[in-house]
């Protein structure tokens, strides 16, 4: 027996209609599901101000420069150390924080030695705050977001030798 496709289509728009809600409430910009062969993205353009640029929270690298001048950007950099084996990525899209709340000192900076489970940082996604765990014991030799920045899916936040 067939579908109407009227149903389907007014079953799809009530989808989107839904969607569309999740992501007023929970004040997302995008959201993305498949069901029944259906793939569906619903996003909204944020209203965001251009920030400064700001520079990282890394130590220094020690490389030879290609021409007098030229200086690395600080994408390049992150970019470098994304490949590094002690990179630690974020698991998720959100807010990243280096304290348990304002104010407070940082879980780690860039010199702490760390065990395997201790918190690093956490990440506020969908108003929940998620602690990231050192995968390995080591000292940390570089942090690549600022506080309060919003960070996404498997981008390089830390790197622990």
């Amino acid at each position: 027996m067939a579908k109407d496709p009227k149903d389907k289509d007014s079953i799809e728009r009530a989808l989107i209609r839904d969607l569309a809600q999740l992501l007023n409430e929970n004040g997302l910009t995008e959201i993305e599901i498949e069901r029944d062969g259906l793939k569906l993205r619903i996003a909204r353009q944020a209203s965001v101000a251009p920030a400064a640029p700001t520079a990282l929270s890394a130590a220094p690298i020690a490389r030879p420069s290609p021409s007098l001048g030229s200086a690395e950007p600080a994408a390049s950099l992150a970019n470098d150390l994304a490949a590094h084996p002690g990179c630690v990525r974020s698991p998720m899209v959100g807010t990243a924080y280096r304290s348990p709340e304002p104010g407070s000192a940082a879980f780690v900076d860039i010199g702490t030695r760390v065990s395997q489970g201790q918190t690093l940082l956490i990440i506020e996604a969908m108003k929940t705050m998620n602690h990231i765990p050192a995968p390995r014991s080591g000292t940390v030799a570089h942090v690549l977001f600022e506080n309060g920045q919003p960070v996404e899916f498997n981008e390089p936040l830390v790197v622990i030798e």
